[in-house]
């Protein structure tokens, strides 16, 4: 795998896991559950954006059913976003 292609992906899961225990530490502070969804939500998005590549290789799969599984776990973190925005 290309280390550039890595690091990318690991910048990715890295700021999504920052902003995800923001969000937590938020709703520690206020209780307010919205902030637990926006924390829940940038999870999934930062394991969205490692598991395709991983999926891949440890799983031997094809890049397209890698590239769907990865596409479903960041639209659930968009969805849970999207929740949180509308409470």
């Amino acid at each position: 795998m290309e280390p550039s292609f890595v690091i990318a992906k690991l910048i990715t899961l890295v700021l999504s896991l920052v902003v995800a225990y923001l969000a937590y530490h938020g709703y520690r502070r206020n209780g307010q559950t919205s902030m637990l969804y926006v924390a829940a939500g940038f999870v999934f998005i930062g394991a969205g954006a490692i598991c395709e590549g991983l999926i891949y290789l440890v799983f031997g799969t094809t890049i397209v059913s890698a590239a769907l599984v990865q596409a479903a776990i960041v639209s659930s973190g968009m969805v849970l976003i999207l929740a949180s925005l509308t409470k």
